[in-house]
């Protein structure tokens, strides 16, 4: 039985545009598929185990690493003269976070209290806890500044009260105590007779209210009801804003708590966080793309605008009183204590703060902080908070200890607080968000592609088969050979062939003969 090769043709031109077809849906249809994925695991919901454990128990590493400026010069400072610095470390803390009271609401809200604990790290640290460095005494420079508009003879007294304790304007003390605390007589005597003066009742540390403690009652948007809120806060501590600043802008909270963000980022999207350490909300900007090990990713960075003073920066005026541009004044949420919060190295503020202080070097590398983002989910990649904690110390009359030092901003230490995903996270995360859509791409350009392949083809075949056919019919009815058509088909009507030329045949001749 004979094959129709033109049915055939049409057959598979038939059959390559049903994945033309396919492919044409997939297109529009994929990312669609994605985005419906992706809004379901970013849900805040224990069913989306991989990212309600990533929300939960940050299972990505994370490390503080803090830098102390050591104190060169002590004795002339205290003559006037500029301070100079050293900078001593990383002394390198595991960070550890994880969630406990966990309490979902009706209204698409869960709350929460985040715990932190820090573990040093000798290994990835360049020195030890037990290394010795000298820095300004926070309570003997920080009390002078608070003191200063008491009265003559109260300040007389404190000054008094200094030496008894025998705390004088610099302390030379092991990292491991000027961080987590140390006994002081000062402070016991201060929290007997002056409560809640100091931010704790035991141990004076920079980072004692750290460790092994909490960031407060964070109440955030699960995201179930709309996904664009998913993460952002709604309020903490029972607060919908502040009563720190002066302004009601400044005073708002906003943002996320600052480790996810919701999903389907764009360029001009920002990634604004509340910070209770910094007392204020906070929001970085796109600055460019990135990939991180085949992952697509948006860097953030603080603007310029971040610290910068209200003569500079008219939003930022609720926070002073100011100083220079690249200084936040968190005296009012630091139990009034002249504390300042900067970049490392006064990276981004006013350059004369360069020069009040030797020994600083600021690099946007080394001390500029950023946020590697995942576009289409809202999950940190990469993460780099760098802080630089400064303290404002000058001359106070009737406290002695002050001696002649110069009005200056003092930077104290700097830290860094860092983490990216790597492990069997980050391989689920690309596989799942990276090597399926693109799986998934290639397959709809494929069908596409396939299908033109076989219907372009199959065209082809089908129209050479029917030019076939056609020559075919042509030659059987004579058309196509003129010359045959000539011979067969043009005798004249006495039917003798050879009188059609008008020559005569030669044996007809010799007959006639």
């Amino acid at each position: 039985m004979a094959i129709d090769k033109s049915k055939v043709a049409i057959g598979f031109i038939v059959a390559g545009v049903l994945p033309v077809f396919f492919g044409t849906v997939l297109t529009f249809v994929g990312p669609i598929i994605i985005d419906d994925q992706v809004v379901k695991n970013t849900v805040i919901d224990p069913k989306n185990e991989m990212s309600y454990t990533m929300w939960k128990d940050v299972p990505v590493p994370f490390y503080m690493s803090v830098y102390f400026f050591n104190v060169l010069n002590p004795k002339e400072i205290l003559d006037g003269e500029k301070p100079m610095v050293e900078q001593k470390g990383p002394y390198v803390y595991r960070k550890h976070i994880q969630k406990d009271n966990i309490t979902f609401h009706a209204n698409g809200t869960v709350s929460y209290r985040e715990y932190r604990t820090y573990f040093f790290e000798p290994s990835m640290s360049s020195g030890n806890e037990s290394d010795v460095v000298t820095i300004p005494n926070m309570l003997v420079l920080g009390a002078a500044i608070m003191m200063e508009n008491m009265p003559f003879p109260v300040r007389l007294m404190m000054s008094a009260t200094f030496k008894t304790f025998k705390e004088g304007p610099f302390l030379t003390k092991p990292v491991g105590e000027l961080m987590w605390g140390y006994d002081s007589g000062l402070v016991d005597f201060l929290n007997k007779y002056l409560p809640g003066m100091l931010p704790t009742s035991g141990k004076f540390g920079l980072f004692a209210e750290f460790n092994n403690s909490n960031t407060g009652l964070f109440t955030i948007h699960t995201g179930k009801d709309d996904i664009r809120k998913v993460h952002k806060v709604d309020s903490w501590n029972g607060l919908t804003e502040l009563n720190y600043w002066r302004t009601p802008q400044c005073n708002m909270i906003n943002g996320t708590a600052g480790q996810m963000w919701p999903p389907f980022m764009t360029r001009e999207s920002t990634l604004p966080f509340y910070s209770p350490d910094a007392c204020r909300s906070m929001e970085l900007v796109y600055q460019r793309d990135g990939q991180m090990k085949g992952i697509p990713l948006y860097r953030y960075v603080a603007p310029k605008t971040l610290f910068a003073n209200g003569t500079d920066y008219a939003p930022n005026e609720g926070f002073c009183p100011c100083r220079q541009s690249g200084l936040l004044n968190v005296s009012s949420c630091r139990h009034n204590s002249p504390v300042f919060i900067s970049h490392p190295h006064f990276f981004n503020a006013d350059p004369v703060l360069l020069d009040y202080v030797l020994g600083l070097n600021p690099t946007e590398d080394e001390h500029g902080l950023f946020i590697d983002i995942h576009p289409l989910t809202g999950v940190p990649l990469n993460v780099s908070i760098r802080l630089q904690l400064n303290l404002y110390m000058k001359r106070v009359s009737g406290i002695t200890e002050t001696g002649k030092i110069s009005e200056v901003v003092m930077p104290m230490i700097w830290f860094e607080e860092s983490g990216y995903i790597d492990g069997p996270i980050l391989t689920t995360f690309h596989t799942n968000l990276v090597i399926l859509p693109s799986v998934m791409e290639y397959m709809q350009y494929g069908f596409i592609t396939l299908g033109l392949v076989t219907i372009v083809i199959a065209a082809l075949v089908h129209h050479k088969v029917k030019r076939s056919h056609t020559n075919l019919t042509m030659t059987s009815t004579g058309v196509d050979n003129p010359a045959r058509s000539k011979c067969e088909g043009g005798t004249p009507s006495d039917g003798n062939p050879s009188t059609s030329t008008g020559e005569k045949d030669p044996l007809l001749e010799d007959d006639t003969d």
